[in-house]
């Protein structure tokens, strides 16, 4: 086992967790982030979304399954951009503490998808 991914590992599933309980216990904002185009509720796809990091964030707590959880966050942050795109142009009227949040979501999801990738590339397969 590779002990190197360990705190990567637990600090995303930490955050894929949270992110994950609140796409249940407090929706509304999630929805508001689901772009026009997609098909469907946006309750569905905020549904979703939390079952997705929910679920990642169990992978890549177990050492087991942690590449695998690794890959398939990597997979979800990528799947939530244009969520977060929908977010700055939701928000492009409001006032600039705000707007930088909405903006600055975007380095932030890169910066998530690189560690989840890092934290997948460095567990061994398993057999």
């Amino acid at each position: 086992m590779n002990r190197s991914n360990t705190a990567p590992a637990l600090a995303l599933a930490g955050v894929n967790a949270a992110a994950g309980v609140l796409h249940f216990v407090k929706p509304e904002p999630f929805d508001g982030l689901i772009p026009h185009w997609l098909p469907g509720e946006p309750r569905t796809w905020t549904h979703a979304s939390g079952v997705a990091e929910l679920a990642t964030a169990g992978l890549m707590a177990v050492p087991a399954t942690r590449r695998i959880g690794g890959l398939l966050a990597t997979g979800v942050y990528a799947a939530v951009w244009p969520g977060n795109m929908q977010m700055v142009a939701n928000w492009r009227d409001k006032p600039w503490p705000m707007k930088a949040l909405a903006w600055g979501r975007l380095p932030l999801q890169v910066w998530l998808m690189k560690q989840a990738w890092s934290v997948a590339r460095s567990t061994p397969p398993t057999r």
